[in-house]
């Protein structure tokens, strides 16, 4: 089987089944209720609704609400990432596949372009899910949407970019960690407490964030180029990587992961 059937394949694989779109629905409902809490919080404080308590800045307030797209819905291009490899492992539907097309090279290769097409999708469902909830309350409150400037969209290019990523990175996971139940929660963990707590923990020590700028969570904030986590954050208390630079951080980790499960995982007996 060429490469451009078992793509053709492998699309109908992952748009026959009900996955993607539960997890699309979730991925709405999720980015789509943070950013409407943190969009009518955020206004009303920069509009100066909330009275003389403290108040937001306005300048840069509505792509750091945009962002709550990958900021907080960078797991789930992830997680379609890693349940396109290991649902195949768990229901043993690779062995037809690899009887098919034998070499197993080309049918991650078509899970690869798929997955672009996937990461794709949801981001544009999920930036869609992000812009349309804080653009509203930004309106409504009377504060500038941003969608003048062309800096807010080259950002929600770059977002899109991120959930490419993110789900290529997810296809290494799968190819690299077989049990579907124990790459899920991986990455959940990993994704949910323990970048997060080391991210917080280099706010307070000096020097960490050296380190973690280069965790994918924080190469993926880099790549958007704001996110809320680092809103507030005191100049000098953190280090970033350039857009760019987080970019190939987070390919450096596909990479690593799609090679490293090319070799360790991939070539190994279905059953």
């Amino acid at each position: 089987m060429s490469l451009t059937a078992a793509t053709r394949a492998e699309t109908t694989k992952q748009f026959t089944t009900s996955l993607w779109w539960i997890l699309a629905i979730v991925l709405v409902v999720y980015v789509g209720f943070t950013a409407s809490v943190l969009a009518v919080v955020f206004s009303a404080s920069a509009s100066g609704s909330l009275g003389d308590g403290p108040s937001l800045p306005e300048e840069g307030l509505a792509g750091v609400l945009y962002s709550t797209a990958t900021a907080v819905g960078y797991v789930f291009p992830l997680l379609i990432g890693t349940l396109m490899v290991t649902t195949e492992f768990r229901h043993k539907t690779l062995t037809p596949t690899f009887l098919a097309t034998p070499r197993r090279g080309r049918v991650l290769s078509a899970k690869l372009a798929v997955g672009v097409l996937m990461g794709a999708l949801f981001g544009v469902i999920g930036v869609a899910a992000s812009v349309g909830a804080s653009a509203s309350f930004l309106a409504a409150f009377g504060l500038d949407t941003a969608f003048g400037s062309p800096d807010t969209w080259a950002m929600i290019g770059r977002m899109l970019l991120a959930y490419v990523l993110w789900t290529l990175i997810g296809i290494g996971v799968g190819a690299l960690v077989r049990n579907q139940v124990g790459a899920i929660v991986g990455v959940l963990v990993f994704t949910q407490f323990l970048e997060p707590i080391g991210r917080a923990a280099a706010s307070f020590v000096e020097g960490l964030s050296r380190v973690t700028q280069y965790l994918p969570g924080a190469a993926g904030d880099a790549l958007v180029g704001t996110s809320v986590f680092t809103m507030g954050v005191p100049d000098g208390a953190m280090v970033q990587l350039e857009w760019w630079a987080g970019a190939l951080v987070l390919l450096g980790y596909a990479v690593v992961l799609i090679v490293l499960g090319q070799l360790l995982s991939w070539r190994r007996d279905v059953s």
